[in-house]
């Protein structure tokens, strides 16, 4: 398997507080990144942001196809409403990367967050059907975005599951989440089995409403 610590990982909605949290965390362990949005000087503020709080220097920003271009793996961190549309676009640039959905399509209304029905199944699985020439794999989605924005909490405490249906995607998408201090990447089974983890993010918002928390998932036994 390829070294993650090699490529360039691209964060399509960079901009947004999980992508960007992400992308800090990602530039603090010593990977290259590439922020990317809809608008490049969006995309360049952040990455800037990004540079002075993570003190480093290999993190750049782009559109959302310059983005695309340039890593070699790719996170998908953008809103629900734009997904299919922003997904769709960036078809062959994305052509045989690993492709990491973390969208949770979501719903809130006066009784909180709930899951929202995808008629491919899930945000995953859109992708990948909007992306069959690259390797489309899902992770990502419990993550605290406060707790990545502070790195005063230099351990962030977290099992991240990874689905996909290509060994060595997931692997290297687990190899990624392991780059996070405190972070481990665990096999969650195939591309179809996302639903229920995107659904499961309105529990842990519900979670942490009422508890006042930024909790995420461990795993037991493994």
């Amino acid at each position: 398997m390829t070294d993650i610590r090699e490529l360039t990982v691209g964060v399509l909605g960079g901009t947004g507080a999980q992508g960007k949290g992400l992308a800090l965390r990602w530039a603090k362990a010593g990977l290259k990144v590439v922020i990317g949005s809809r608008n490049a000087e969006r995309a360049e503020a952040a990455a800037e942001e990004v540079r002075a709080q993570a003190g480093v220097g290999h993190v750049s920003g782009a559109d959302n196809e310059g983005c695309a271009e340039q890593a070699d793996v790719v996170l998908i961190a953008v809103p629900w409403d734009g997904h299919a549309d922003t997904v769709a676009s960036l078809r062959e640039p994305l052509r045989g990367k690993v492709v990491i959905d973390c969208v949770n399509p979501l719903g809130f209304d006066k009784q909180g967050p709930f899951a929202l029905p995808v008629p491919e199944g899930s945000a995953a699985q859109q992708a990948a059907a909007l992306l069959p020439d690259s390797r489309v794999t899902a992770a990502f989605h419990h993550v605290s975005a406060v707790n990545l924005a502070d790195l005063s909490v230099e351990t962030v405490e977290n099992d991240v599951l990874v689905l996909g249906d290509d060994r060595e995607a997931t692997d290297l998408v687990r190899a990624l989440a392991e780059t996070i201090p405190g972070f481990r990447g665990v096999y969650g089974g195939r591309l179809r089995n996302a639903h229920q983890v995107e659904a499961f993010t309105a529990n842990l918002i519900a979670i942490n409403r009422r508890y006042k928390a930024h909790a995420g998932l461990k795993i037991t036994d493994i």
